[in-house]
């Protein structure tokens, strides 16, 4: 029986070895023999999310990165950013599943307590979480965001920087479960993975990393062959694909 793909889409332009660091960020205990995952990352666009008019950027190519996938060969497309950059696009124009971390880890941490808190590198990624609690409705289960005021780099991710980061990560999740009372905890990139696993040793609550997340909810729908629903991410009229040609 053939491999069943999953396409993983970055939203800013990376370079080849950075995307490779990407690539390697999963955990063989996840990984599964009978699906295979494969990395892209938008040709132009924004650069670090830190703006309306970059997500914008972002939403336009994602879409550019990843509208051929169904064709290509792919049984889902995972956003690997919890800007979730082009999801409702992407669910418009495909009709197998597209999955956003920003979605699947706040759905994920609903269920697994009363309220959640992200810890997050920079204040200015903050329009990120918000767009989707407010999409999703759950303004009710967020107990803070916490930042540590430090700019990330989708480059080096946190290599280098383990030290300081690691600790003021603790620190910040510390007060968000005694000072917010969160319950759960989700990490506010993909580009933090780096760190899940020193702070779910070091914590009492859950610590969701949000790429893990949504390519288990890739790989769930899969199996259960669900897909979003065509009522809700209707089809557009008028599907010209040469618009991001030149």
């Amino acid at each position: 029986m053939p491999k069943r793909k999953i396409l993983m889409v970055l939203p800013v332009p990376l370079s080849a070895e950075a995307l490779s660091e990407f690539s390697g960020h999963i955990p063989p205990e996840l990984l599964r023999d009978d699906i295979e995952i494969d990395f892209r990352a938008a040709s132009r666009g924004g650069r670090i999310l830190d703006s309306y008019y970059e997500t914008c950027l972002a939403d336009a190519f994602v879409v550019e990165a990843a509208m051929k996938a169904e064709e290509e060969g792919y049984s889902a497309v995972c956003i690997n950013s919890m800007s979730d950059s082009g999801l409702n696009a992407l669910r418009s124009v495909l009709t197998i599943p597209v999955v956003g971390p920003g979605q699947a880890s706040m759905l994920m941490a609903s269920s697994l307590g009363n309220k959640f808190s992200v810890l997050t590198m920079w204040d200015r990624w903050e329009i990120l979480y918000k767009k989707t609690i407010d999409e999703l409705g759950i303004s009710h289960r967020l107990a803070s965001i916490r930042s540590i005021g430090v700019r990330p780099d989708a480059e080096e991710l946190l290599s280098g920087k383990e030290e300081v980061v690691f600790s003021a990560l603790l620190e910040k999740a510390k007060l968000a479960i005694e000072a917010d009372r969160a319950d759960v905890l989700i990490l506010g990139s993909t580009t933090m993975h780096q760190s899940h696993e020193f702070l779910q040793s070091e914590l009492p609550v859950p610590v969701i990393n949000p790429g893990h997340a949504a390519l288990k909810m890739c790989e769930v729908y899969m199996d259960m062959h669900l897909s979003h629903s065509k009522l809700a991410y209707r089809h557009p009229e008028h599907h010209d694909i040469s618009v991001f040609d030149g």
